[in-house]
């Protein structure tokens, strides 16, 4: 029992002095009220996070090492080792850059213990760019030291006990271009997953210096470092000695404010993303002045990693103009205008699905989604991936359409769709590029709402369609994944008897149009127009190919995109429409527009966004692009492997750019008939469209058959095209089908020299470049990479110009007649842009790049010198 007369006190000798007048019963409680305070305070603090023993910390430490030579995939030089939080690396790329100095011929070993939450058998996996392999206990799991890319490998299953820690290894080497590494894991109760960074345990052994703790806030701006003990004041210019890195990019640090003795928070000047994923650190010189309160130097580090628990993604200026109950409002369907319409996009219900499950006719769904953005994008109001999902909404007929037929028109919807209208099942379709029209109007009620259901369903590259360059593991040249509905979803009505395509294809010499109307049987009138002035009108029957007069054209060019106006009738129906006069042919080697030789120069144009992924935020940012393109000299585009609205393809018509249309690649060749089926869907709908000069049925080899007989078939299909049978045919196990018009070279960073055409066909460079220049606070991942870097715009400006001189000296003694630039705009983890992902800023000296171009596509027949 404590009592006053037990109590050592001479510690505090002027408590009993001062007590001793007080009456008794006060003066007793007084006192021991004053000694427990005095012993308290003499109590020692607890132990520092400094001398108590440290908690273990999550993560595998990562040695970083540069292999002896080029190709030689061993564990040489070690260059960095640093704390990495779990293996989900999307771009390697600016990592290597930053811990070992270079990109290429880069090796790693990853060590530590895992600890699984279920006593079950785990399947690990791995998928990566390049080689890998994985001991768990010991025992090797993958074995796949090859030099491929992007190939998943499936381990040995092992059984493993919950809550024990496993020794863990994991090798992996990177021999040239992008790098990414992912491991995941899945056992009976753990669906498949990245393994979480709180499974991996950090070796005892291995304490880095620097904070021990470093994590950045949700807004990404601010970042708190955790030192073991406590800090003396931090000098007047720690903000500049405290570095921090996002990738390979140095970050700005604005301030850095000491919260307490051990915590100082960073503030950054931009926000960082959290498609940086692990790729964030800071890092200290020990040249700073800072010191630990004991007076100590604080020790430098150069790789401390920080935890990225951003939530900010890269956005355009353009999506703060989207509005959710009415996005992208513009007539849809340029080629084929009724005056009566109603867009049913906007926010709709919405709720993933399972397989086999019943449809939602009358049910409201939990969450809401912004149609017709994709489902994994910010502008959805979803942003995650579903391989299966319902859509559902109420719309209500115009009064005005009673006695009509009513078209439901959605415009692109990835991949398989099954359409339902007040519980009917009224269309199915499996395509994700092209419009699906259905006649709903059996399925309509006489008045009030009318529901709408469309259930989705998207392997992505687990099934065999066409998906361009989406993936469930977006890294390096792949990217994120687009599902569910991407385009306009609309109304309109139409008599009994409508027209539903004109297709038009100019003839120069006999200065006509050739014109076939689809629809209902009878006789169809087409009148041409400049202006107010008819210039021509043919009368014939629906299905058959029409003759219009367009006597002494005006010929559609890059630099004078004429564009006539076209009329078609079909009994109560009409539309409107308009056509460009101008061929494309082949002669000589060279490719020909109008019957002249024009060096065709352009960007390879992705048609991603930060936002919107596939679909841009409004048609002003989708017009944009090809804006710029026209203000930096081009004269024409490629459209790599993804197929836009028609929108896209009504603002390259007004503006006069040469398009050539890729087909999205499949990554299977599994299902050729349904390949076939939207390629010649994508033909079909774009086919009246003047921009359009080329078709490119594949790229690189990507889901590559039969080349010969798919070029010819897309031939049959628009003999007043050029076809491409296979862009790169030099590259990455393409075959080249040996026909077609153009024979494609991809050369990085070049222009390299193809050499003279053989045979008949043209020769090209489909791709070209890469150049990259990254530019902090405009990046998807804060780093990302590109086939050369250059350190500023005028080194970047100063290169191309460049190219484009070599380009001129092939064009005159190598007969090269087009050349594409890698690339329009930085796409996620690529940074070899002209623009920046965002479009805030366009990289190199717009006027210089426009005259370089000029100056080559204006010899018509250079001399070669």
């Amino acid at each position: 029992m404590l009592t006053l007369e037990r109590v050592r006190v001479k510690s505090c000798p002027n408590l009993i002095g001062a007590f001793r007048k007080e009456p008794p019963v006060r003066k007793r409680l007084a006192l021991l009220l004053s000694v427990l305070m005095c012993l308290l305070w003499q109590t020692p603090a607890p132990a520092s996070a400094g001398s108590a023993a440290l908690p273990e910390r999550n993560g595998l430490r990562g040695d970083y090492y540069l292999a002896s030579a080029a190709g030689q995939f061993d564990f040489a030089d070690l260059k960095a080792s640093i704390i990495d939080p779990n293996l989900e690396m999307a771009d390697l790329n600016p990592t290597f850059q930053l811990l070992t100095g270079r990109e290429d011929d880069v090796t790693v070993r990853w060590t530590g213990q895992i600890t699984p939450k279920y006593s079950e058998t785990y399947t690990f996996s791995i998928i990566g760019d390049n080689g890998f392999r994985l001991w768990v206990d010991g025992q090797p799991i993958i074995d796949h030291w090859v030099d491929d890319w992007d190939l998943e490998q499936t381990g040995t299953p092992i059984a493993l006990e919950a809550g024990r820690k496993y020794d863990v290894k994991v090798e992996y080497f990177e021999h040239y271009g992008g790098a990414n590494l992912r491991l995941r894991w899945q056992s009976p109760s753990q669906p498949k997953a990245i393994v979480p960074a709180e499974a991996f345990t950090v070796p005892a052994d291995f304490q880095p210096d620097g904070p021990y703790d470093a994590r950045l806030n949700a807004a990404g701006d601010v970042a708190t470092l955790t030192y073991a003990k406590p800090l003396a004041p931090l000098p007047a210019d720690a903000a500049a000695k405290l570095g921090f890195t996002v990738g390979a990019a140095s970050w700005p640090v604005t301030s850095a404010i000491q919260k307490s003795p051990e915590v100082v928070e960073l503030k950054l000047k931009y926000p960082v993303p959290s498609k940086a994923g692990s790729t964030v650190r800071t890092s200290y010189d020990g040249n700073g002045g800072i010191t630990y309160a004991d007076g100590t130097p604080l020790a430098a580090y150069p790789f401390a990693h920080v935890v990225n628990v951003s939530t900010y993604v890269l956005r355009t200026r353009w999506a703060d103009d989207v509005n959710p109950a009415n996005p992208l409002p513009e007539y849809p369907r340029p080629q084929l205008v009724r005056d009566r319409w109603r867009s049913l996009n906007g926010t709709w219900e919405f709720a993933p699905a399972k397989e086999g499950e019943a449809a939602p006719f009358g049910r409201r769904l939990a969450e809401r989604i912004v149609v017709p953005y994709p489902v994994e994008s910010q502008l959805s109001g979803i942003g995650r991936h579903e391989e299966r999902m319902w859509y559902r909404r109420t719309f209500e007929v115009p009064r005005s359409w009673k006695g009509e037929r009513l078209l439901l028109h959605l415009d692109a919807v990835d991949w398989d769709a099954a359409i339902y209208v007040n519980g009917k099942q009224v269309a199915t379709h499996k395509g994700g590029y092209d419009r699906i029209s259905v006649d709903v109007t059996a399925a309509l009620k006489r008045s009030g709402p009318q529901e709408l259901v469309v259930g989705v369903y998207d392997p992505t590259d687990e099934g065999a369609q066409a998906i361009g360059k989406q993936r469930l593991n977006p890294g390096s040249i792949w990217y994120t994944a687009v599902s569910g509905i991407w385009q306009t979803v609309w109304i309109e009505p139409v008599g009994k008897d409508r027209i539903d395509r004109v297709d038009t294809t100019p003839d120069l010499r006999g200065q006509s149009l050739y014109v076939t109307v689809h629809g209902s049987k009878g006789t169809a009138t087409v009148t041409a127009r400049d202006g107010r002035r008819v210039v021509g009108t043919v009368r014939g029957q629906v299905g058959k190919e029409l003759r219009l007069p367009v006597r002494n054209p005006k010929l559609w060019t890059p630099d004078d995109p004429h564009l006539y106006d076209l009329e078609v009738k079909l009994k109560s129906d009409k539309v409107e429409s308009y056509f460009g006069m101008r061929s494309i042919t082949l002669s000589g080697n060279r490719m020909l527009l109008n019957g002249q030789p024009v060096f065709q120069i352009g960007p390879l144009d992705q048609g991603f966004w930060p936002d919107g992924i596939y679909t841009p935020p409004t048609d002003e940012a989708l017009r944009y692009d090809l804006e710029q393109t026209k203000a930096l000299g081009f004269n024409a585009v490629r459209k790599h492997v993804k197929v836009e609205s028609d929108r896209w393809y009504y603002h390259a018509d007004k503006l006069g750019l040469l398009v050539w249309q890729d087909m999205p690649s499949a990554f299977r060749t599994t299902d050729r008939p349904q390949f076939e089926a939207e390629l010649r869907e994508m033909v079909d709908q774009h086919r009246s469209s003047p921009s359009i000069v080329m078709w490119v049925p594949f790229n690189e080899g990507w889901g590559q058959y039969d080349q010969a007989r798919i070029a010819d078939l897309v031939k049959s299909w628009d003999p007043s095209r050029l076809v491409n049978n296979m862009s790169g045919v030099n590259c990455c196990g393409a075959v080249d089908g040996g026909n077609g018009d153009v024979k494609d070279f991809h050369i990085y960073p070049g222009p390299g020299n193809p050499g003279k055409p053989e045979g008949a066909r043209a020769t090209v460079i489909g791709e070209y470049g890469g150049l990259a220049l990254p530019v902090v606070g405009h990046t998807w991942s804060g780093g990302g990479w590109g086939y050369a870097v250059e350190p500023d715009p005028e080194a970047l400006t100063d290169r191309y110009v460049n190219m484009v001189g070599e380009l001129e000296r092939l064009h005159a003694c190598e007969q090269l007649s087009a050349a594409i630039y890698t690339q329009t705009t930085d796409v996620e983890t690529e940074i070899n842009g002209l623009m920046t992902y965002d479009r805030a800023i366009t990289k190199p000296d717009v006027k210089r790049v426009h005259d370089a171009h000029k100056a080559l596509t204006g010899a018509i027949n250079p001399t070669c010198s």
